[in-house]
């Protein structure tokens, strides 16, 4: 009974030792599942440095095996490996790779150095000015781009710079009249306010007029379509950003200043003329003439020139700044802020470098008002 009893626990028993086991819990399974994708993944990007570092040494090891597997081929039997031209082929070519894997960190620190900003627009300007003379010397003009920009320089500008002319020629007249009045000199005050009208007033009030109006305009439109892609656009369309863009703005910007600035200086003579006559009872015929005496062709050559020098400068400035504008709405109240000052500060030395040129040495412009 006992054994038969043992026996049957020991039957009843045995199918649950035999049983199959229950499947994995999720959590198991996720586990699993978590490893296999994790060995399937690449490795992770710090890796990169210790893989490429390794490449050079995999690829001597495998020039070595080549150079072997072609000295047993080319040899056929023992002591073919000792072929002194296989050999030196494979030497040559590991030593075409050590030289390169050399040469390698000298690139990478080039590549990590980034220049001064003020020195890569700098190099912008002269790049793209030079690129602006050749096309215009060449011919390559878009004249309905140019005749649009010429609008825009020329007359929708001229009315700020005669009225700031005016006040000039005004303020300039009320200081004159007033001290050489007490030297007996009434009649010598049209020759001094012409030349100096002619020679720096009118020229640098002209500019200074342009860099505030159409030099900010030249880099805040090219700033926005530079961020907004604008300018990859037309290099897609086969079409030239320079011959397109910049090219009629500094045409127009040389074709507008000498033109604004002859007008300025009637409109300056003018109002110092109205003011002479109608506060200082200097007559008009007074001031002509002493004008017409004082001033000869050469100041007003010297004036055109000015003015075309600093047309020049205030649309290459600020097409190169708008060129290389970046990060945005703000990059581009930047680029147009610091185009407007560069090219004030570049007037005022331009300025400076052709009066030397031009007048130096005594004058002798007053000895013909005696």
């Amino acid at each position: 009974m006992l054994s038969g009893g043992a026996g049957g626990c020991l039957a009843q028993q045995a199918p649950r030792c035999c049983a199959p086991r229950p499947p994995p819990r999720p959590a198991q399974q996720s586990q699993q599942q978590r490893r296999r994708r994790a060995a399937a993944l690449p490795p992770p990007p710090a890796a990169a440095p210790a893989l490429q570092q390794q490449r050079p040494r995999r690829r001597q090891v495998a020039c070595r095996q080549a150079g072997g597997a072609a000295a047993a081929g080319g040899g056929g039997g023992a002591g073919a490996t000792d072929d002194p031209d296989v050999g030196g082929e494979a030497m040559a070519t590991l030593e075409m790779i050590e030289a390169a894997s050399s040469a390698a960190p000298p690139l990478l620190l080039l590549n990590r150095f980034s220049a001064p900003r003020w020195l890569f627009r700098t190099a912008a300007c002269l790049i793209l000015g030079g690129q602006v003379v050749a096309r215009i010397c060449r011919g390559k003009i878009h004249w309905r781009n140019t005749r649009d920009q010429l609008q825009l320089v020329g007359p929708k500008s001229l009315g700020v710079a005669l009225l700031t002319a005016g006040f000039v020629g005004m303020v300039f007249t009320i200081q004159f009249v007033r001290e050489f009045a007490k030297l007996g000199l009434t009649r010598s005050v049209g020759g001094v306010l012409a030349l100096a009208l002619a020679r720096e007033l009118t020229p640098v009030v002209t500019a200074i007029i342009l860099a505030g109006r159409v030099g900010s305009a030249f880099a805040a439109e090219l700033g926005t379509m530079q961020v907004s892609e604008q300018v990859d656009s037309l290099r897609v369309l086969c079409t030239d950003p320079v011959d397109y863009l910049v090219t009629p703005r500094v045409l127009a910007s040389m074709i507008a200043g000498p033109i604004l600035n002859v007008l300025c200086f009637c409109m300056g003579i003018g109002a110092s003329v109205l003011l002479a006559d109608l506060v200082y009872d200097v007559p008009a015929n007074v001031i002509l003439d002493s004008a017409r005496r004082a001033l000869s062709g050469y100041d007003v050559i010297t004036s055109c020139v000015k003015a075309w020098v600093f047309g020049l400068i205030i649309s290459t400035i600020s097409c190169a700044w708008g060129f290389t504008t970046s990060g945005g709405a703000k990059g581009v109240g930047e680029s147009t802020t610091s185009a407007v000052v560069i090219s004030l500060v570049m007037i005022f030395v331009a300025d400076f470098v052709l009066s030397f040129l031009f007048f130096q040495g005594q004058g002798d412009a007053l000895k013909q008002l005696k």
